[in-house]
Formats: C-alpha cells, structure tokens, sequence
C-alpha cells in the first residue's frame, strides 16, 4: 500500500513538471556541459550513460536517458538515474542544473559528503520538488541546515544516507520544508532528537514519514502527533525510551503505524487509547517485538483494521469474551510470543482472516470449532501452547485455503477417520508432539505439495506405508523422529529438494537407502536399527557439498569409515557413535576444516588417531572414547584446538604420559582420560584450564553449531556420578575431569584447586601418592570427588568440609589416617567412603578417635557431653533451624542467579541432588536418637 501511494505521489508530481518528448526542443548548452561533468566523475559499470556525449548523434541531452526538459524553455526539468549501479562523487556541476525540479540518484553507490549548496552563489536553485537520493550508504548528508534552500521540496529520500550530524534534523525539516508530503530517513544513523530551539508547527502536507532503522534511543518525537495529515508513520527498529506520544490522537487520516522493535514500554489498552483519532481509518498497526504489557483490549472498535501485529510483548490475560463488532476486513492477526492464557473465542467475527498466529502463549482448552469456518484462512499457527482435546474432521471443514498449520507441542489428539479427504492442500505441516498415532495418518496420502512435514513424537507405531514415500518433489524439511516408526526406508535420492532430514529414534531398519546429496545440509539417521555399512557415503554421484550435520549413532552399522571425507567441505557435525565400526580412522578426516564435532564413541575403531585431525581447528567435540585406539597422546591435542570444549579418550588404548601441551586447552570444560594405559606424573600446570579457573559471566547452557537458519544440538554421553547419562540441553554446563583407572602416579598437582568451577573431578584408581591438596576448598563449585583407590596418605585437610555443594565423594581405599574433619557434609556420606583406610576414625565411621572412647570419669563425662549433642538434634529448636536454614540457603542461591551465570549450575545440581542430601541428613539423626533410647 505504501508503495502504491508513493507511486501515485511520484506520478502527480512528473505531470506538473511540463516535461517534453517534442523532438523541436532543444537543451541549454550551459546544462549539457554541467551533465558531461558529472558524468566524468562516475564509474558507469553497466554503461548506463552510454546515450550521453558530445558527437553530433548524442549532442541533444534532452534524449538522453533518464534526462526530461521543460518543454517550453528546454531546460533540464528532470534527472532521473535511479538504481543504474553507478559509483563515484556527486559531482557540484550538478548544481548548474538551475531549472531542475525532479532529481533521484537513489539505488546507486555515491561517496562522500554531499552538501548541495555550493561555498559561491550560482544562481536561484530553489526549484526542486522531488530530492531521492537514498540507498547510497558511503553518503554523508551533513547537519542538513542546506535543506532551508529547497523550501519547495515535496519530496525527501535520502534512506541510508549518514546523517548522524544532524543533531536537529526534525526542526530543520518541519521548519524549512513546508510543502513536504513524503520524507524517508530510513537507516541514516539519526541522533537523539535535542530539544527545539523555537515551537515546532504543526505540519499540514506530510503524508509518509519513514523514520525506521535508526536505532534512536530518545523519547519519540512529540511533533509527529502534529503531522495532522500522516497517512503512513514509519518507526521500526529503533530503541525509544518511554510511551506513545499524546498527541498521535490527532492523527485522524493515519492508515498505518509500524513500531516494530522499538523498545515501547506502555499497556496495550493505553496505546490504542492514544490511536482513537484514528479509529475509522487504521488498517495497519504493528507493535511487533515491544514491552507493551496488559490484556488484549477488544480492538474492533478500529473498524477499517486490516493487520493487527502485537506477537513478541508480554501481554498476559485472556482474549476478550466477545467482539464488540465484526471486523470484515482483518486479514492478520499476530498475537504469538506473549502470554496470553485463557481459551480461544469465537473467531467468526474476522471472516476474512488470512494468517492467525497465536504460538508461545499459555492458551489451553479445546480448538475452538470456529476456526473451521475461517474459509480465507492461509496460515494458521498455534504451536507451544497448553491445548488439549481432539482435532476432528469439523475444525477444517471449510478451510480451503490453508497453506500452513502449525500445531507442535499441544497436547492434542487427532481423531480423524481414514477415508477423510482434506478440503486443503498444506504447505507446511507442523504437528510435533501432537497424538496422531499409532496408526501412521491416513489423510496425509492426499498431501502432494507440502515442503514441509513434522511428524516428531506422534505417538506412530505402526509401518510406514509404501505411499507415504513417494514424497513430493518440492520437499524441504521431513522431521518424523521420536516416533516408533517400523519398516524399510527405500531409494530418497530423487527428492532433491530436501534440505533437512531427521529419522531418528524409531524402529526403521535394513541398511542405510541412497539419499538425496546434493541440497542436503543435515541428515539424522540415529537411534535406529540400520545395519551395514556407510558406503552410501561415497557412493557413484553421491556429491554432499551443502551437508552440514551427519548424524548416524546408536545403529547396527559395521564396517570401516569411508575415505573420501574430501567431498564434504562444510560439514560441522559427525557423530557415529555407538555402532559397531572398525578399522582404522581414514587420513581424509583432516580434510573437514570447518568441523565443530568428531564424535566416534562405543565402536570397534583401531590404530592411532591420524596426525591429520590437527587440521580441523574449528572443534569444539572430540568424543572417541570406548574403541581400541591405541598410541602416545600427542602435543597437538593440546596445541591446535583453541575452541575445544569437551575431549573423551576414555576406554581405549592409550598410553605414556600426559603430555604438558594438553595445558593450551583453555576452552575446556570435560576432559576424560579415563580407563587407559597412561602412566607417570600429571603436569603441574591444570591452573591454564581458564573455562574452569573463572566461570564466564555468561555460560551457554547447550554447545550448538549454526549454520544459518539450520541450528544443530550438540550432546555427549558423559560419566558422572557413576552414572553414564546423555547431555543435550545442559551440556554446556558440564565441567569434568576424569582421569580414572589409569596407571598415573606421583603427587596430585596443587594447581588442581584453582579450578574454582570444577563440577566433578575422578582421579581414582591409579597410584598418586602424596597428601590430598590443602588448599581444595577453592574449588567451591564442586559436586563429586572421587579420590578412591590409590595410595594417598596424610590426614583429610579442614577445607574439605567447607565444600558445601559436595554430593559425591569417594576417599576409600588410601592411606589415609587421623580424624575425619568435623562438617555436616562429610558427616552426611556413608562410612563407606572413607573404608580401607585403617588409621582414619570418627564420624561417620565406628571407630572412635583416642580421646573419644566412653569409660571412667573422664569418660563418662566426655559421654554425658555427647549425649547432650545428641539430645539437642531430637529437640523442637532443632528442626525449626533446619527449616529455616534451608529457606535462607535456597533463597541466597536462588536470587544469585539472577546475575550470575555461574550459579546456574548451582541450581541445576541442587534439584538434582536435593532429595539425596535431605534423605541422608535426615538418616543420620534419626539413628543418633534410636541409639540414645537404646541407651
């Protein structure tokens, strides 16, 4: 609509200029000179200008192209060189151009500062109406103070041009340009608007205002409330402070208002409060991505409203329970992103509806059937919100005319008959987490032409019919994952559209089928029984130049790894773990320099890691743990990997030391070197792990790898708490280091404690001598510490005890002797982490430290003392400071997560682990007082 108007405005203003196509009228000399000028000054790559010169069959400029004269006087009226791809300076000769009423140079490439007024007079240049000189980024406009010599301009454009010096643009304009009808400053870096130097008048003619992409961080301008004639107000993209202005209820012409992103903080009923003015003629309102809070007011009053976009804000409440009036010509409504609750009304009072948008809200209840009878409805989104019930026949009945449906992540069931035929044809087909099984859905046979389907976690069971197969041509994403899907995947290699494809965790088996290659980006075939080889990798014509993610684990597939790795040259993500692949890892590897993961794990791979993987600097995932690998660990594990966040050697071959290099891994977060062959002293050098020393203010909690719009989870099987679990969401909080069930001896390096935000630290079963390091208490984020089996001696240090998110600990079978520290968390552990250590007593083990045994006097009193500890933990007082302890606890960790980051994981292990630690402390007491009645 905006375009039309400009259009019609652009034609208006071209007949009022007496422009000629009369063949008898010549051009000025004087202009024709001032043209070749600025001709000379610009790079013409398309030749654009190859009508103008000075031979006898170009001389007449007034032929030229994109040159109009007046067609009584012969002077140059209008220069119209809009989007020809020029490059260079605007060249001053222009300004000869005296006459010139119409002057668009936009859509090219000029550079430069660009001030239309010369430093000498050069005549009467007053004459412009039509000033476009947009889309030149390279452009600076100046402080605009020259715009006072174009008092007849009607229209402005100067879109993209660097006006960040215009420190008063809005007086300048309103004060100088009178007759301004149409002003576009889209994206020209404008500054905060200073308060005016003299009252703004109200302005009479302008109709379009364009003030978008600015980024402005300033109220928004009181003055355009006083445009009285704006039919189009263009805010979007900027970050203004404050509310909707009073004075935009005199905007009684408005037809449109776009504040998208725009940072409005207000309630939604106030803002159309502000808008009645313009109750009978707004049709488009857009407050897309806001602040804007409240409940959804009855917005029919605005009886012409023809796109409504409030999605992205934080309103909340339920829709109104009716519709005041009916709104014939609303064919948008964007309400998604927000928290609206409550069930959906009646939607009959927007016949004409062409796009419904309601996800990520809190809705609930039944689809309301009167959707069914929106027959203009093309797209319909209501995914991510509480929906319940069943989908029939009746809720499409007359929609012919969708295109899109999106109902992922409701919990709603699909009771449609097998013979039903869709009065549609879908586009797009969103039905994740919806109950469509466990027959796999009949009706989708009549869908010839979606590009899109998800089908994810349906609840499908049965075999995949032969039909469904024959996918259409135009197929751009296929999702039927988390499903219980059977049967055999045939020959996908003719759809080639595909762009996107995820089979994974069902039941389908046989081996691996030819797959479309050339359009594909991700391919998840895991969690299924596909059998035999990946050969299909490497097959004749197979070319996967766009594959980005390959995803094949936890399947029957054997054999060796392809070697023609070369084919692949963007590809981020290769996870084939849990297999039962063999042989040796191809060199071809190290061709894949852009990928982020190398995921191997729980296969029958052999022989050393090829020396080519040094290659791949852009990873982020090395996981080849539980194979037969076999060598040194070399220096380059440590040195080429600057991004590396998780490195899984575990269960395998390796053997030597631990090289120092491993030290430059300063984005590590998990390194598991456990159940090998490695032997010697650690280095004394752990305090360079950075990622583990200092928390980021900021953590991601998931390791993703985007490509674009294409984002692909990254998750690893870990060991932790000797238990192996699969991490995806919260991968990135993960910080472990697992050196277990090595041969490792020699003193457990001190610098091992400056990592402050350790999570869980293994390094059992391997022959470190030496005492447990003082200084441990640093290490305040820990969770698990298992130091069992190994020849440690020397008492447990104090600082141990002040670990205070400790759940895990494992001290047995050492040398260790002397008093356990006092502390309520090592107390709380089973006596068996401390067993195999004769010489330790105290709590919680039986033996009793010299000194502490009952018996005669001194004893008897020592036992009267303790059984007076004992009594106070049966007493009243006792549980109530518990209680209140704990509320005190969990309040001060739970208010600082909300400024940092590294508490996350605080929270995160303490709902994990809450209930064991309660269950424990709680056991304890409850025996110390059944001894003291048995006593």
């Amino acid at each position: 609509m905006l375009s039309i108007f400009v259009f019609m405005l652009l034609a208006s203003n071209k007949n009022c200029f007496g422009l000629t196509s009369n063949p008898k009228i010549r051009c000025v000399e004087k202009e024709k000179q001032a043209l070749l000028k600025f001709k000379e000054t610009l790079t013409d790559v398309h030749d654009s200008l190859s009508s103008w010169g000075s031979k006898n069959d170009k001389k007449e400029c007034c032929k030229w192209r994109g040159v109009k004269c007046n067609n009584h006087t012969g002077h140059v009226a209008v220069l119209n060189l809009s989007t020809w791809s020029l490059r260079g300076k605007i060249s001053p000769s222009l300004l000869e151009l005296q006459h010139l009423k119409y002057l668009d140079l936009s859509g090219n490439s000029f550079g430069g500062n660009y001030t239309p007024i010369p430093n000498q007079h050069l005549g009467n240049i007053s004459s412009l109406q039509y000033l476009s000189l947009g889309g030149s980024y390279d452009l600076s406009g100046g402080n605009l103070e020259w715009l006072s010599y174009f008092p007849l301009l009607r229209h402005l454009d100067l879109g993209l041009v660097d006006l960040n010096q215009a420190t008063n643009w809005l007086e300048l304009v309103i004060h100088n340009l009178p007759l301004l009808e149409y002003l576009n400053l889209r994206g020209c870096q404008l500054p905060n608007q200073v308060p005016p130097t003299r009252p703004l008048n109200s302005s009479l003619y302008l109709t379009v205002v364009d003030l978008s992409y600015n980024e402005m961080s300033s109220l928004i301008p009181n003055a355009l409330g006083k445009m009285i004639s704006l039919v189009h107000l263009e805010l979007r993209k900027n970050q203004f402070v404050g509310r909707i202005p009073k004075s935009f209820a005199n905007l009684s012409h408005l037809q449109s208002l776009n504040l998208k992103w725009s940072c409005v903080t207000e309630q939604v009923p106030e803002v159309l409060d502000k808008l009645s003015g313009s109750e009978k003629s707004l049709q488009i309102l857009d407050f897309d991505s806001n602040q804007l809070s409240g409940t959804l007011p009855d917005f029919t009053r605005f009886s012409s409203l023809r796109e409504l976009y409030l999605g992205g804000n934080k309103l909340t409440g339920a829709f109104p329970k009716s519709f005041r009036h009916v709104l014939p010509n609303l064919v948008v409504l964007e309400l998604g992103e927000n928290q609206i609750s409550g069930m959906l009304p009646d939607l009959t009072a927007f016949p004409s509806l062409t796009r419904l948008q309601l996800l990520k809200n809190r809705l609930n209840g039944t689809i309301n059937k009167s959707v069914g009878k929106l027959s203009k409805l093309e797209y319909l989104d209501a995914s991510m919100n509480s929906f319940e019930g069943i989908i029939s026949e009746s809720h499409f009945s007359n929609l012919s005319s969708l295109k899109y449906l999106d109902f992922s992540n409701n919990q709603l069931i699909f009771n449609i008959s097998s013979d039903w035929i869709p009065p549609f044809q879908l586009d797009v087909i969103g039905l994740r987490s919806c109950k469509l099984g466990p027959d796999f859905p009949e009706w989708l046979r009549n869908q010839n032409n979606f590009s899109e389907l998800d089908v994810s976690g349906a609840g499908i069971s049965s075999v995949v019919p032969n039909w469904f197969w024959d996918l259409p041509p135009n197929l751009v994403e296929l999702n039927t994952s988390h499903n219980q899907m059977k049967g055999l995947v045939p020959d996908l290699s003719s759809v080639d559209s595909l762009f996107s494809m995820d089979l994974s965790s069902n039941c389908f088996r046989g081996q691996i089928p030819r797959l479309p290659s050339s359009s594909s980006t991700a391919l998840d075939l895991s969690k299924n029984l596909f059998s035999g080889s990946i050969s299909f990798i490497c097959a004749n014509n197979a070319t996967f130049f766009e594959l980005l993610f390959l995803d094949l684990s936890s399947n029957q597939l054997s054999g060796g790894l392809p070697d023609c790795w070369e084919l692949f040259p963007i590809l981020k993500v290769i996870n084939f773990a849990d297999n039962t692949l063999s042989g040796e890892l191809p060199i071809s590897l190290g061709s894949l320099t852009s990928l982020g993961a190398l995921q191997l794990s729980n296969n029958n791979f052999s022989g050393k890691l090829p020396e080519s993987l040094k290659n791949l600097k852009w990873l982020k995932i090395i996981d080849v743990g539980g194979n037969r690998f076999t060598g040194k660990l070399q220096p380059w594990l440590g040195t080429h990997f600057p991004s590396l966040m998780i490195l899984s050697l575990r269960f395998n071959k390796f053997y030597g030391d631990v090289p120092r290099h491993i030290c430059h891994l300063d984005s590590i977060q998990v390194l598991d070197f456990s159940q090998n062959d490695l032997s010697g002293k650690l280095p004394r050098c752990f305090d360079n792990f950075s990622s583990l020393v200092q928390g980021d203010y900021y953590v991601e909690e998931a390791i993703d790898f985007v490509y674009y719009s294409t984002i692909f989870r990254g998750y690893v099987s870990v060991q932790w708490k000797r238990q192996e679990r699969e991490y995806r969401n919260t991968l990135g909080l993960l910080k472990i280091i697992d050196l277990s069930s090595n041969k490792l001896s020699g003193e457990i390096p001190r610098e091992i404690a400056s990592l402050a935000v350790l999570v869980s630290l293994n390094l059992s079963r391997n022959n470190f001598t030496g005492k447990i390091v003082q200084n441990i208490d640093q290490m305040k984020m820990l969770d698990s510490l298992d130091l069992s089996r190994n020849r440690l001696f020397g008492e447990i240090p104090p600082t141990l005890a002040s670990l205070s998110f400790l759940c895990v600990l494992d001290l047995s079978n050492n040398n260790l002797f002397g008093k356990i520290p006092k502390g309520t968390q090592l107390q709380s552990f089973n006596a068996s982490v401390y067993s195999g250590n004769a010489q330790l007593c105290g709590d919680p083990l039986p033996d009793k430290c010299p000194g502490e045994e009952q018996g005669g006097a001194p004893g008897n009193k020592k036992g009267i003392q303790e059984e007076g500890d004992e009594d106070w933990f049966t007493t009243p007082a006792f549980y109530i400071s518990l209680g209140v302890g704990f509320a005190c606890g969990f309040w001060a960790i739970f208010g600082t997560i909300l400024f940092s980051s590294v508490s996350r994981y605080a929270w995160f292990k303490f709902l994990d682990e809450v209930a064991d630690w309660l269950y424990v402390t709680t056991a304890v007491n409850f025996n110390r007082m059944k001894r003291r009645l048995r006593g």
